[in-house]
């Protein structure tokens, strides 16, 4: 095992592989930790829940060289159906208006980190260390001296950057006492697959309820991915009732655009809340993924917020392995901090109000909220604002997202 790395990457889920593969080839010694073996079925973000990709997503997902072992299992959204339950309030996106062929995709979690895995640790300048779990580091001013146990015994490596991809509860973060924004909504997900009476045709809906959104995403065998936000006092009774009484709880709240509800898989249920990071960086160190950032999954945001951290970051170290620079050095990663601070305080922006905005049940705000979205609808610039806003396009992008590979 190599003990010096340019590069070593604590954590290697969906956000750390897309974070490997990205730098892979600039001339960085790039070390991955990961607590599980790779032919593990264990990995926490490989499970069975879905990935809203927006088509940014896909870009930077095939100019890295990943879309084309996911596209058999990524279902296309082309039409995106937004509604206030009960009330007037409707808006539509569409991709022929945006020119492209799907606004984002469908995947499952395991897809996606099975595609990103594979191959990874035959790459030449990429070491997979794993199992392995961080214990300690410090941080000097050439390096970052990094304490790992692997199978029990105690490893040393040293990195010029340590790059934090170990997730929502990142020990990385906690080590380094970095101070964090965090807020409760008092919601859940209440996330599952289902099958319904009528084909999907590629539309996902998102219908705002009095107890959070309820989004239904197109996935591939006609299925749908349910995520239903409820509130933090319904979640215990609506899990224990049966699948048929579930179902027809949930045919209540979305209506019958799709039919008669008719089956229901496994359902699992995840506390929902806001985390961000007030300090991305520091010397030698720098957050990504959700160990930076944790928002509301209204609108599908989360996974593409951290691979647009993982292309900027990648876009920095690609200048910096050019210009032979040290890639721990703070005023280059204050650098990627500062490109991604636009974007990320805008989705944690639009997700937060939006999950608040549409849960409040004032009546002058129902009106207000309604009349926005009819507004919306009719308002093809605007519409095309959002639509860009959702895709990952708007604001400077980083050269994985424009399509160009980094050399």
């Amino acid at each position: 095992m190599q003990t010096e790395f340019d590069l070593l990457i604590i954590g290697g889920g969906m956000v750390g592989a897309s974070l490997a593969r990205a730098v892979s080839g600039l001339g960085l010694h790039v070390g991955v930790v990961e607590a599980f073996s790779l032919d593990s079925l264990a990995q926490p973000s490989f499970d069975d829940r879905v990935i809203a990709l927006s088509w940014g997503s896909r870009v930077i997902l095939e100019t890295i060289g990943v879309w084309d072992r996911l596209v058999n299992e990524a279902e296309p959204i082309r039409d995106i159906h937004i509604s206030d339950r009960g009330h007037f309030g409707f808006t539509h996106l569409n991709h022929r208006d945006e020119g492209v062929e799907a606004l984002g995709y469908v995947v499952t979690a395991s897809a996606l980190g099975n595609a990103l895995q594979r191959d990874l640790s035959t790459l030449p300048d990429v070491e997979f260390i794993c199992p392995a779990k961080l214990l300690s580091f410090s941080i000097n001013e050439h390096a970052i001296e990094v304490s790992l146990d692997m199978a029990g015994e105690a490893r040393r490596v040293s990195a010029k950057l340590l790059v934090a991809a170990d997730g929502g509860d990142s020990q990385v973060r906690t080590q380094l006492a970095m101070p964090m924004m965090e807020r409760a909504y008092g919601q859940t997900a209440i996330i599952a697959n289902l099958t319904t009476e009528q084909p999907h045709r590629g539309i996902a809906y998102e219908r705002f309820t009095d107890s959070g959104p309820l989004a239904m995403l197109p996935m591939t065998e006609g299925r749908y991915s349910m995520v239903w936000t409820a509130r933090d006092e319904q979640v215990e009774s609506l899990m224990a009732l049966s699948d048929r009484a579930f179902l027809e709880r949930l045919q209540t709240r979305f209506g019958y655009r799709l039919g008669k509800l008719d089956s229901i898989g496994k359902r699992l249920a995840y506390p929902l809340r806001l985390r961000r990071v007030t300090e991305q960086v520091r010397h030698r160190v720098a957050l990504i993924g959700n160990a930076a950032h944790t928002i509301h999954p209204v609108t599908g945001q989360g996974f593409n917020l951290g691979l647009r951290d993982v292309a900027v970051l990648a876009d920095v170290m690609g200048d910096v392995a050019q210009a032979k620079q040290d890639p721990g050095a703070l005023e280059v990663l204050e650098r990627y901090a500062r490109w991604r601070q636009r974007d990320q305080q805008a989705v944690a922006f639009i997700t937060d109000g939006l999950a608040r905005l549409f849960a409040n049940p004032l009546g002058p705000l129902r009106l207000v909220r309604n009349l926005g979205l009819l507004g919306l609808d009719g308002l093809p610039s605007l519409k095309h604002l959002v639509a860009r806003q959702f895709m990952g396009l708007n604001g400077r992008l980083p050269r994985l997202s424009r399509g160009v590979p980094i050399e």
